[in-house]
């Protein structure tokens, strides 16, 4: 598991530029699962709609590129008393990565 030391960060992309939120993790997949639970959740993950998350690694002009999705489905009997009944679910795809000219 990545210490603290090896956390990165990544800028959630607007389509106009703009970077509105920042996700941490130890690999770009894991800022976008994050990213990807913040969706607005369908029903079930087979009527889930990918949508586009771009993520800009701060430091760098290097933006990630995923399509990510988010349902909602029943917590696990085992969950702690403090969760809800109904949680977040996110998974998401590679696309590729992009090189920005200017940040």
């Amino acid at each position: 598991m990545a210490r603290d030391t090896d956390k990165r960060n990544f800028a959630l992309r607007e389509e106009d530029g703009t970077e509105s939120s920042v996700f941490s993790g130890g690999t770009p997949r894991q800022a976008a699962l994050k990213a990807a639970r913040r969706l607005d959740p369908a029903p079930s993950e087979d009527d889930a709609d990918p949508e586009p998350i771009r993520l800009r690694e701060k430091g760098t002009k290097k933006v990630h590129v995923y399509e990510g999705w988010a349902w909602e489905q029943e917590a696990p009997d085992d969950k702690p008393d403090w969760m809800p009944g109904d949680i977040t679910k996110g998974n998401v795809s590679k696309q590729g990565v992009e090189h920005l000219e200017e940040i």
